[in-house]
């Protein structure tokens, strides 16, 4: 059974996980995940997502990693991976997305499968939320279902 969740590491913005959840919804997520700080109720969630997807949060990477499931591969989201365009997704895949300001560390990366990169046309940085959303986009475009 294919399945897939998303997260992001250390999250600096609120309003980004309250968006990348209502994406996550309408792309398919199993679920969402935090790590590092917890998410607080969105005013601007008119549709109720919370019991539309689960949402969980671990302290720590280390946490999640113990939480993680099993046959999941964790794919990376950050600068020098492969190209998001060449990337076959894998049927049961974690997606691990880092802040706005840090990205994710090497020791995050290093406990990857994959690593993706999203192209741009001037190399720069996508807003988190923006960034998940495309990369589910790209999986659900990409399947075979």
């Amino acid at each position: 059974m294919a399945y897939f969740e998303i997260g992001i590491f250390q999250p600096r913005n609120g309003e980004n996980i309250g968006t990348l959840w209502r994406s996550a919804w309408q792309l398919g997520a199993a679920g969402i995940f935090t790590i590092g700080r917890k998410q607080r109720k969105q005013t601007s969630d008119v549709l109720n997502v919370p019991q539309k997807i689960p949402y969980r949060h671990f302290d720590s990477f280390e946490d999640f990693l113990i939480s993680r499931p099993v046959g999941a591969q964790l794919i990376g989201v950050e600068f020098g991976g492969i190209p998001l365009s060449k990337f076959s997704h894998p049927a049961k895949a974690i997606y691990l997305l880092g802040s706005e300001t840090n990205g994710l560390s090497k020791e995050i990366l290093a406990a990857c499968n994959t690593i993706v990169e999203i192209e741009s046309i001037n190399y720069m940085s996508y807003n988190v939320s923006v960034a998940g959303s495309i990369v589910m986009y790209h999986r659900l475009i990409s399947s075979d279902e």
